[in-house]
């Protein structure tokens, strides 16, 4: 199976798969918001910093997309669209029954609060729906993660509760705040085969 990949645009971003040209800009991206990044983000393994890491991740994303698992894409401007500027992904895809996934994001320091995420979701969330035929996907952050809940709440997802010890961030166990947003034209075949 190879689908198309996607290019999801919109007035300003690009968001799409990484290829093996992207590796340089991968790792520009992340050593240079490390500090930014570490405190929302699980414990990176010790060779995420290197090139051979990123080689082997970029097909890696590229296969799960293919079986259907995983849409993680990386953010550009379209003004320079070599330079990533965060990454947004629809984790976890299931199918059948449940039609649902975990929705994950990050933004450069330098492009906080410019729109450019909440407009980069937006198109990544009409894919997730209208494309890969979702019903839910669903977003956690950590309750001191004030930027992340507004940002959620803006794009339409509802708070559902709150996860004790939710997941692992940074060496530590992190509560976070469950939130959905429902696909607003719901099917509901009962098919119960992965697609």
């Amino acid at each position: 199976m190879n689908p198309q990949l996607p290019q999801l645009e919109t007035a300003r971003t690009l968001s799409r798969l990484a290829n093996h040209q992207d590796v340089l800009a991968i790792l520009n991206y992340y050593r240079m918001n490390q500090a930014h990044l570490t405190p929302y983000e699980p414990s990176r393994p010790a060779n995420f910093y290197t090139a051979a890491y990123w080689q082997q991740e970029v097909q890696a994303r590229v296969d799960d997309f293919a079986q259907g698992r995983s849409l993680r894409l990386f953010l550009f401007e379209k003004q320079y669209p070599k330079v990533i500027i965060g990454a947004l992904n629809l984790n976890n895809i299931v199918h059948g029954v449940f039609q649902a996934c975990s929705l994950g994001y990050s933004l450069a320091a330098a492009k906080q609060g410019q729109g450019y995420m909440g407009e980069a979701l937006v198109a990544l969330m009409r894919y997730g729906f209208e494309d890969l035929n979702l019903h839910r996907i669903m977003a956690a952050y950590m309750p001191r993660n004030h930027r992340s809940g507004n940002l959620l709440k803006r794009l339409g997802f509802q708070i559902e509760g709150v996860a004790r010890d939710y997941v692992c961030i940074n060496g530590q166990w992190e509560d976070h705040i469950l939130t959905s947003l429902v696909n607003p034209m719901p099917q509901c075949s009962g098919d119960t085969h992965a697609h």
